[in-house]
């Protein structure tokens, strides 16, 4: 009876052993977490693999990826050898940039409302005359309320940077911004929430160190209808703020100064989805730019069919295009000519009243589109989009009309190095006839970048990058003797070299 009974503990102590074992496997569910002491934990939120083509968010390439609430920290210190630092035609005057930031990425999630916030500060020290300490300021804010069939955001973007955000040029170049600052808000809901959507700032070129300060806030809507059908409604405000004139950096015989400029947009748009990786859409979106040297506004009314292919983890892609209706309202200025008066708009009454004069055309019709693709190789990450639209003009006009093309990507070369490049090029012709900063019609910017990312333990990253920018106007002299000497160019080449470090601590976990 005796050895029945050891022989029977001993199968029992085999089975829950075996039972233990099989607990441990990794393909085995995790248990339970503990529930809180002040109650229990709100579930976390399901992430939505394919919202609407038409909406400001864009869907993550990492698949059922769960948001999470955390604290991110970092410093992040640079130094840039910049061969055009006065960034002025012509001009070549090689000088340093040392860079100190600070970062702070915050996403807080509760059942129905959820938080981030995105903020990077800093200063920049230019060894170059004239230029000095500048401060460098961006922050993002997001805002959802969500429900059972839909979600309301409410976002703000603001920025002070020293020089234009087109290539990120206040960083020593967009592969410097993007080596340690550019991946910080993509742990945040809808971090690609500022792209596309508003131009206010979005294509600002460099040409001198001309602080300017942007802010866009929106406001926007997703309500399902049924399974497969949404509309979206957004609505926002931007601005686009100069402070200071080209004269004391590049030596321009004029004072030239840029022209700070306002928008209001909204659009509102039906989404219907085809099969779980098709859908389709219409829209209608409208701008409205003011500017503040001219007394005149830019209003466009844009109507587009967009398509979108996503597949959960791999590829987004999404193209669309319509008819782009511009209105221009000028304020109209009464002159004298020969003793009478003559209705002159645009034209300062400095100018002679002749026959001759140019006329504001008051009504363009032509075509906007977009187009953006996203897809993740098993090791390379490659980015591109395209985007034909009104702008605010860059400081340089009062509204143009903008071709914006970008290609980004990364691939990582083992364990601890990674490479990363970037391509960016924009051509942009003015609407208006009168209202520009500069004599010429258009100008084209584009930047090349690539450089090094090499990780040094858990929370430390240095990186090398390289980038090269050309700034172009169509006319051989937009600007008298810019480059302070000599006959003025019409050209500013610019290449900048950094090397830093980054430090980001682990993610502080706010769950």
């Amino acid at each position: 009876m005796n050895r029945i009974l050891i022989i029977l503990t001993l199968t029992l102590s085999v089975l829950m052993a075996s039972l233990a074992w099989g607990q441990g496997d990794e393909n085995q569910p995790a248990p339970a977490p503990p529930v809180p002491a002040f109650g229990q934990e709100n579930p976390a939120p399901t992430v939505s693999e394919n919202p609407p083509i038409s909406a400001i968010d864009q869907p993550g390439l990492e698949p059922h990826a769960a948001p999470e609430s955390f604290l991110l920290t970092g410093l992040h210190f640079s130094e840039s050898l910049d061969s055009n630092v006065g960034n002025s035609l012509g001009g070549s005057s090689t000088s340093t940039v040392t860079r100190g930031l600070g970062s702070l990425t915050l996403q807080k999630l509760w059942k129905n409302y959820d938080v981030a916030l995105d903020y990077i500060g800093g200063a920049a020290y230019y060894d170059h005359s004239g230029i000095g300490w500048e401060q460098l300021q961006s922050l993002d804010l997001d805002n959802r309320i969500n429900w059972k069939r839909g979600q309301l955001a409410i976002r703000d973007s603001f920025s002070y940077f020293p020089d234009g955000t087109f290539g990120y040029s206040a960083y020593g170049g967009s592969g410097a911004y993007n080596s340690g600052l550019g991946s910080l808000g993509q742990g945040m809901l809808g971090g690609s929430a500022f792209t596309g959507q508003s131009i206010v700032g979005e294509n600002s070129l460099s040409l001198g160190q001309i602080p300017r300060l942007t802010n866009l806030g929106l406001a926007d809507l997703v309500e399902n209808l049924t399974p497969k059908s949404s509309v979206t409604v957004a609505a926002g405000y931007g601005i686009e703020h100069f402070y200071g004139d080209l004269t004391s950096i590049t030596g321009a015989q004029e004072n030239v100064d840029f022209i700070g400029s306002h928008e209001v947009i909204g659009q509102v748009a039906y989404d219907r989805i085809l099969n779980p990786k098709d859908q389709v859409a219409v829209s209608y979106s409208y701008q409205g730019f003011g500017f503040s040297t001219t007394g005149t506004a830019v209003h466009s009314n844009v109507i587009q069919v967009l398509y979108g292919h996503r597949v959960s983890g791999r590829l987004d892609f999404l193209i669309g295009a319509g008819p782009q209706f511009t209105h221009i309202s000028a304020e109209e200025t009464v002159c004298t000519f020969m003793g009478a008066p003559v209705d002159v708009p645009l034209v300062d009454c400095t100018s002679p009243a002749t026959p001759g004069i140019l006329f504001e055309k008051a009504n363009h019709i032509g075509a906007a589109g977009r187009l953006s693709l996203r897809y993740k190789f098993p090791k390379t990450l490659l980015s591109l989009s395209f985007m034909r639209i009104n702008t605010s003009g860059s400081g340089v006009f009062a509204g143009s009309l903008s071709n914006i093309a970008r290609l980004d990507a990364k691939r990582p070369l083992n364990r601890v190095w990674d490479v990363f490049g970037d391509l960016g090029y924009s051509k942009n012709a003015r609407l208006q006839l009168a209202g520009s900063a500069v004599s010429a019609n258009s100008f084209t910017y584009g930047y090349a970048g690539v450089g090094l990312h090499r990780q040094f333990g858990r929370s430390l990253r240095g990186f090398v990058s390289y980038q090269f920018n050309i700034l172009g106007f169509d006319t051989s002299c937009p600007i008298a003797n810019t480059s302070g000497s000599g006959p003025c160019s019409n050209v500013a080449q610019r290449q900048v070299g950094s090397i830093g470090v980054d430090w980001t601590p682990r993610p502080i976990r706010l769950d």
